[in-house]
Parts: C-alpha cells; sequence; structure tokens
C-alpha cells in the first residue's frame, strides 16, 4: 500500500473504534468527520499558485449532513471546523451539491469550485475552493452525506474521494447501531438552527 493508503486504513480503524464506543450517535459522526478533516486532502494545496485568493486563509471542514424526517432540510451533525454558530447549518433539501448528491445517490468531488457555476456558498466565513461529498446510504435510503471542503483550490483528489466513500458507509451503519434516526426525529427543529436559503450565502 502507499503511504496514504496505509494512512486511511490506520485512521478509519481508528475512527470506526472510536464511533462504536462514542457516547450517541452525533459523537460517533464526529469521530469520523475528525479523521475526514485531520487525514483527507493535500495538506500542501494552498501553496500552488491561485489556491488561495488575496484574503483567503488554508482551512478546512469536514461534517455530516442529515436529512430531517420531514425531508425539508440537510442538518449539519458532527461538524468539525465549522463557525460555532453554524453547528446546526441547515440547508434545504434540493440545495447546492448538498442536494445533488441526494438527487443522483452518488459521490461527488469539485476539486476547484471555481469551475462549478452551481456552487453556493453555505458556510458563513468564506466561499470554499475545493470539496467532496459522499452518501450514507442504509438498505437502500439515503440517510445524508459526510462532507470535507476547504477554501485552497485543488485540495481533494479522486483518491480522498475514495477514502470518503469508505467513511460514509462507517458513518451510515455507525448512525443507525447509535440510534441516529430517532436522536434525529427528537432533534430536526433545533433553537439554534441556522437556515440558509437554496442561494446560500
Amino acid at each position: 500500500m502507499t503511504g496514504f493508503a496505509e494512512q486511511v486504513v490506520a485512521g478509519l480503524a481508528d475512527a470506526g473504534a472510536a464511533a462504536a464506543a462514542a457516547e450517541g450517535p452525533e459523537a460517533a459522526m464526529r469521530a469520523l468527520t475528525a479523521f475526514c478533516h485531520a487525514t483527507l486532502g493535500d495538506h500542501a494545496a494552498a501553496a500552488r499558485p491561485g489556491a488561495l485568493k488575496p484574503g483567503e486563509r488554508d482551512y478546512r471542514v469536514s461534517g455530516c449532513f442529515l436529512v430531517t424526517p420531514d425531508r425539508r432540510w440537510h442538518m449539519l451533525v458532527g461538524n468539525v471546523g465549522f463557525p460555532p454558530e453554524q453547528a446546526r447549518l441547515m440547508i434545504p433539501i434540493e440545495g447546492g451539491h448538498p442536494g445533488r448528491v441526494m438527487r443522483s445517490g452518488q459521490p461527488l468531488l469539485l476539486a476547484n469550485t471555481d469551475e462549478d457555476q452551481d456552487f453556493r456558498q453555505y458556510l458563513k466565513t468564506s466561499r470554499m475552493g475545493s470539496s467532496a461529498y459522499a452518501p450514507m446510504v442504509w438498505r437502500g435510503e439515503f440517510l445524508g452525506q459526510i462532507v470535507v471542503a476547504a477554501q485552497a483550490r485543488w485540495t481533494y483528489r479522486p483518491e480522498d474521494l475514495a477514502a470518503l466513500v469508505l467513511a460514509s458507509r462507517l458513518a451510515a451503519a455507525s448512525w443507525v447501531a447509535q440510534g441516529g434516526p430517532d436522536w434525529l426525529r427528537a432533534n430536526a427543529d433545533p433553537p439554534d438552527a441556522w437556515r440558509v436559503t437554496l442561494d446560500g450565502m
């Protein structure tokens, strides 16, 4: 195996164990998104010419967007790196690329979001330059998706998307095993919800 593959295998083994031992579904998701945040992506991408525009900075986020029981929203759960006030970011179910992934049921890589005119900014602090999405599916049901994003363009590569898909499968199983669907029914209309429009910020 390559060095990256070894990192992914070891990291997913640890993250999967942490998710299984977690106290509840959100903690389980955070165990997996923390792995994605720390391991995936080219951490030297920001040094490439054009990767960052003036005023931008090198940072990444990760989180799970779960479909609410009324199927109106993707709600952020178990995030790493998002602004605290957006811990319950809620995107309209058809919104942006999360909506596209839900409709297609397929993983999606945007190495450079500038090249996709449909990309929408939902993060309060800034537009992200590179992102990847992998569906969480359980027994044929689309539960949501696990997402990584970075401000530096070209951060995420095909090998990162492949690893994200593995993480998404662990996330789906952990979500169900930890009682995530029941938790979501009880928490899908949070008082601290940060709802955005289809057009984003």
